[in-house]
């Protein structure tokens, strides 16, 4: 008894695990118009069900063949084909045209295939979406869909509204971007990486805007690009303007070293004590430099930016202190200044002084040699 149980168990999931095979199959399906659709458009569709034999029969009995579609007013016309004989059937009408088992249930011996065609209208919609054009299904006696049976073909609906605003904002993006280009090439930006983006981004959004209707993915896979050029093309901008800033932070350090190696190459102003600090600071101004370049090999455009801005004012800090000091040691060394600051001071007096005691002195050797001379005369 046990073991009976078992197998029964054993039996039913392998049944469990069958898959349903379809009672059809669905061949030379052909859409016409081919692409998209725009609301309104007339639409025909045509295609061939085939019903290989299965249990006995061609389709299940219990079961029924539905074919739907979103098209508006649709009309069905379909013809059973049995051993090669048509058996053309009324036109139907209605969004879905249901086969039940007593039309198409014959016995497995026969062949057995029907043709539809489906005349219909894009329907309207509010947004660009897909829309069934025909679904193929069985409905099984519990009015479950068989899964593998279903067979479907969608078309994409276009709202042309909604492809020319679409193209509008793409002009305007590209507008903006032309904006942002100009400004930063007025500041002497290097925007040449910028320049072959934009052209790129006009030509896709001008051959979007000339794509017919009918080809929306077309259109729409240019405007995409579009955007994905207008998009890197204003981080081309951003990394350019941050590169500018880096380098006119370099401008008073550069500007700065000139004067320290002044300073350095003259032994008297070599070890200024006023020095030191002045060089501190300039080397702050050159850590803001790297660290605003290594932002920029980071993508972190805008804190490149604003680090090479710190650099800049540290390093004009630098290079003003230091020319102010170069100026004062070299007003020191002054001649003139240097003369005025003798006669200025009590020097003066002594020097006179010693003038006038060695004439004196002078004078007087000279008046007693004449003396002399005018004794032995």
């Amino acid at each position: 008894m046990k073991d009976l149980i078992k197998w029964i168990i054993i039996s039913a999931i392998i049944l469990f695990c069958i898959p349903v095979v379809s009672a059809f199959t669905v061949s030379s399906v052909t859409i016409d118009p081919a692409g998209s659709l725009t609301p309104g458009d007339a639409v025909l569709v045509s295609y061939q069900i085939q019903f290989p034999a299965s249990s006995g029969e061609t389709f299940p009995s219990g079961s029924e063949l539905q074919m739907s579609t979103d098209l508006v007013n649709p009309k069905w016309t379909w013809t059973l084909k049995l051993d090669g004989i048509d058996n053309p059937r009324p036109t139907d009408s209605g969004r879905m045209l249901s086969l039940g088992g007593f039309e198409l249930s014959y016995p497995s011996s026969m062949e057995q295939s029907i043709s539809v065609t489906l005349e219909g209208n894009a329907p309207t919609v509010e947004q660009t979406t897909d829309k069934i054009i025909v679904r193929i299904q069985e409905v099984d006696s519990n009015s479950n869909v068989v899964a593998s049976s279903k067979v479907e073909h969608t078309v994409k609906v276009i709202n042309t509204g909604e492809i020319k605003s679409t193209i509008a904002a793409r002009n305007a993006e590209l507008q903006t971007y032309r904006t942002h280009i100009d400004e930063k090439a007025a500041i002497g930006i290097d925007t040449s990486v910028a320049e072959v983006k934009y052209n790129d981004a006009k030509s896709k959004i001008d051959t979007a805007t000339s794509t017919p209707l009918t080809q929306y993915e077309t259109a729409i896979s240019y405007l995409d690009t579009a955007t994905t050029l207008i998009k890197d093309g204003e981080t081309s901008l951003d990394k350019a303007w941050a590169e500018y800033e880096v380098l006119n932070a370099g401008t008073p350090v550069a500007n700065a070293d000139r004067v320290i190696a002044w300073f350095k190459g003259n032994k008297s102003t070599a070890n200024n004590a006023e020095l030191p600090p002045i060089i501190s600071k300039r080397e702050i101004a050159v850590s803001y430099i790297s660290t605003a370049n290594d932002q920029i090999a980071s993508g972190q455009y805008a804190q490149a930016r604003s680090k090479a801005s710190e650099a800049y004012a540290k390093g004009n800090e630098s290079y003003t202190e230091v020319l102010a000091l170069q100026n004062e040691v070299m007003t020191g060394f002054d001649p003139i200044g240097m003369i005025g600051g003798i006669f200025k001071s009590g020097i003066v007096i002594i020097v006179v002084a010693v003038v006038a005691i060695v004439l004196i002195a002078v004078g007087v050797i000279i008046y007693r040699k004449r003396s002399r001379w005018d004794e032995l005369g």
